[in-house]
């Protein structure tokens, strides 16, 4: 799918500088993220990768500043799981002076069995939703200083599979519970919390994308007999990082409307033809208040 879509590429639109802008990459240790992160030093901006493993991380980090000659990459040990210390980072980073231009909502996970975290959020939901609401929201005033503020999440055409279901955002009525299909649900909510942004916060160009199904550790771990069956027809890291560096460096896509879901440096549908996964304005709508709701509890 890539090889026939990227004949269509213009290159000219990764053909950029980039060495006064700041990108934070959640997620930045492993598979796309790190793929992001290699391509934006290259180009010479500064690199901000949030993970939640410091071992893990550092190691990433110089591997990229020795593969990139950029020393201006930087490590933050976040858990995405953990509303409370996410509020205190980003505080923390708005009050460091440091400029943001473009946040990119990376880090994810599929766990699958229902795991509560420590403050009695479903795993899945508190990585992949809130988490990425909480990240975005605190860092929408950072990122409006700047010219051409960018958010991306990294979602998934799993997504298509699912409708919105704003009344068991914790998945405690999936009997039997499914990793598979708590996954596509939250990042079905990250399409319509993409949308969402963008009509309230028309400074930043905000978009989602699907990478295309690449061949990463994550999709090793959580999708094992997935990955054997489909093995030699993933794409690399590379090719599923593509959009996301098209979305963060380029401006031709800040030609497109803010909001929008993208594959392969395309805006695409959001939902399968005659689909019964659409979702009224008012579900879209309550999902972010549910998500300000469960957020503010964390808030210190």
């Amino acid at each position: 799918g890539f090889q026939s879509a990227s004949k269509n590429f213009n290159n000219a639109d990764l053909e950029v500088n980039v060495n006064d802008r700041a990108f934070m990459i959640t997620g930045a240790n492993s598979g796309i993220g790190k793929c992001a992160a290699i391509t934006i030093a290259q180009k010479g901006g500064i690199v901000h990768m949030v993970c939640r493993d410091v071992t893990r991380g550092e190691e990433a980090r110089q591997e990229i500043i020795t593969q990139t000659g950029n020393q201006d990459v930087h490590l933050h040990q976040l858990d995405m799981s953990k509303p409370r210390d996410i509020f205190k980072f980003a505080k923390s980073f708005r009050e460091s002076g440091k400029v943001l231009d473009v946040l990119i909502n990376n880090a994810g996970c599929m766990v699958n069995t229902r795991e509560v975290t420590e403050d009695g959020l479903e795993k899945n939901f508190a990585t992949n939703t809130l988490g990425t609401h909480v990240l975005t929201t605190e860092l929408i005033p950072l990122l409006s200083e700047r010219e051409k503020p960018r958010v991306i999440t990294v979602s998934s055409g799993g997504m298509l599979t699912q409708k919105l279901d704003t009344n068991d955002l914790q998945f405690e009525k999936m009997q039997p519970f499914d990793g598979t299909m708590a996954y596509a649900q939250n990042k079905r909510q990250q399409v319509v919390m993409t949308a969402e942004y963008a009509k309230q916060y028309p400074k930043v160009h905000f978009s989602s994308m699907h990478p295309g199904w690449a061949d990463t550790p994550a999709v090793r771990s959580a999708m094992p007999s997935f990955y054997e069956k489909m093995k030699t027809r993933l794409r690399s890291a590379d090719e599923g990082a593509d959009t996301v560096v098209w979305l963060a460096l380029s401006d031709a896509a800040l030609s497109h409307p803010s909001g929008l879901f993208y594959q392969d440096r395309t805006p695409v549908a959001t939902h399968l033809p005659l689909a019964w996964s659409k979702s009224t304005p008012q579900e879209c709508a309550q999902l972010m208040t549910q998500l300000d709701q469960i957020a503010n509890r964390f808030k210190e």
